[in-house]
Parts: structure tokens; C-alpha cells; sequence
């Protein structure tokens, strides 16, 4: 059993209740991300979520897909480019509709999977049980986006457990992707689950440290949110340099947004 799935489905049921209520031409709207739509965070999230379902259903259609979309002949064109090839032109309420049904469709497959089972990605092969969480991983970040847009404070639950478990796991990734070694151990994690619930990772230490709110510190290595943005208490020179580009997703390195670049709308 992976409950990674059904908490990649509440993620995605709670986003859907939040944009159900829109008209067509509300889903124009940018965001505070690459000045993407809402619109473009939707057809991004279905279509990756389509490819990890291939992965896991389907892998030659997977293949196909990523060699298309990875082609030199689209090199030049930005990656959301790509992705609206393979979209069919469809917005607004009937992109939302069949992004939510296919995202019930792809956690139903997931359910009941070995969770060590392999599986081809875009870069390294992964775990059934890393896939799920990945894809949860985006749906969570890039949501995050629509709810400041939207000004709406999202209502946060544990199952985020699964991102600060992705953050810390990426430690060493955060530096490996910059081809940099990291100037120490893991400092030590104690973050306050949105149940009140303290979940600790490393060694206990007052000298190098983060403490304060478990979605606050998924903000950071999700990149949502610049860490100065934020009320996470850093203490130490391990802790604070990599808080400064924390990056829990794979891809190249990304630079975190600048301090202010990210919020709430009023």
C-alpha cells in the first residue's frame, strides 16, 4: 500500500475545491511564478502527472512522450511551450475537470503498488514510492502560487510530512546539483506539524539548527518562498547556507525567489 497516493489525491481534491468556484476567464489570471496562469500551473501539473502514470502503466507510451517533449527540434522552446502540445488546447473548467479526473485515476494505480517497484523518469529512475510523492511534492509548490493569487491561506495538513521528508532527503542534492559538497552533516530539524505534532531529523544540536513551522520549511526547499519570507529560527553556518538554496526537486539548480517576490495577495 503507498498512502502516499491517497495524500497526493487530498492535495489535489483540496486544490480542485478551490478553483471549482471560478468562471473560465478567472483561470487567465497570472501568478506570482514565472508569471504563469492559472492555466499554466493546471496543464503543467496534468500533463507530468499523465507522464508519471505512463511510468508506471504504460512505459514505452512514457518514452515516447519524453522523447517528443524532449526533442532538439523544440529546444528553443520554453518547456511550457512544449507542454501545451500535448494539452489539446483545453482551459479554464475543462482543464481543471480533466486534471482532477485523471489525478483520481493516476492515485488509484499508485495505491496498491510495491512501493520499491522502478520506474523510468526524466532524469534517474525512482521508487513507485518517490514518484507519487514527487508528483505531490508539485502539486503542493505549485498550488501554492494559485492560493496567493487568489489570496487565500491554504488550510494545511500532515500529510505535508511527506515534503519535509523530501526536503531533508535532498540535503546533499541541494549541493551535488551545484557541484558543491555540503560544509557539514544535516543540521538538526525540529518542525511543528500543522497537527501541533514535532517531527525531528538529524542530530539534536542549539548550535546548527532549524526549527519553527513544518510548512514553512517545505516553503523554502520547494522554493516558494525566499527563506527570509519567512519565521523558520536558523541558527549556524550549515543551517543558514542551505536554507539560502534548499531545492528538493530535481532539474538543474534554481535559484530561490528574492526576498518579497513571493506572497499572499491582499
Amino acid at each position: 500500500m503507498l498512502p502516499q497516493a491517497d495524500d497526493f489525491k487530498a492535495e489535489c481534491d483540496a486544490l480542485y475545491a478551490l478553483l471549482k468556484p471560478l468562471r473560465d476567464e478567472d483561470f487567465a489570471q497570472p501568478t506570482l511564478f514565472k508569471s504563469w496562469t492559472i492555466n499554466d500551473v493546471l496543464g503543467h501539473l496534468h500533463i507530468w502527472n499523465w507522464a508519471a502514470h505512463m511510468s508506471l502503466v504504460d512505459e514505452p507510451a512514457f518514452t515516447e512522450y519524453l522523447s517528443k517533449i524532449m526533442h532538439p527540434d523544440l529546444a528553443d522552446q520554453p518547456l511550457r511551450e512544449r507542454e501545451k502540445i500535448f494539452l489539446s488546447g483545453q482551459s479554464g473548467q475543462a482543464l481543471l475537470e480533466e486534471w482532477h479526473s485523471y489525478a483520481d485515476q493516476m492515485a488509484a494505480s499508485f495505491r496498491d503498488v510495491d512501493p520499491k517497484q522502478r520506474l523510468k523518469w526524466a532524469g534517474p529512475d525512482m521508487s513507485a514510492r518517490s514518484s507519487v510523492t514527487a508528483r505531490l511534492m508539485e502539486t503542493w509548490a505549485h498550488a501554492q502560487a494559485v492560493y496567493d493569487a487568489l489570496g487565500v491561506d491554504r488550510a494545511e495538513k500532515d500529510h505535508i510530512q511527506n515534503i519535509v521528508i523530501l526536503g531533508v532527503n535532498t540535503f546533499s542534492w541541494t549541493y551535488a546539483t551545484r557541484r558543491e559538497t555540503p560544509p557539514g552533516p544535516l543540521p538538526y530539524l525540529a518542525l511543528t506539524a500543522p497537527s501541533g505534532a514535532v517531527w525531528e531529523f538529524g542530530e539534536p544540536s542549539e548550535t546548527d539548527c532549524i526549527k519553527g513551522e513544518a510548512v514553512e520549511f517545505c516553503r523554502v526547499v520547494t522554493q516558494v518562498r525566499n527563506i527570509a519570507d519567512t519565521n523558520l529560527d536558523v541558527r549556524g553556518a550549515v543551517a543558514t547556507d542551505w536554507m539560502s538554496k534548499a531545492q528538493c526537486f530535481a532539474g538543474p539548480p534554481e535559484t530561490p525567489p528574492a526576498a518579497g517576490a513571493r506572497h499572499r495577495a491582499a
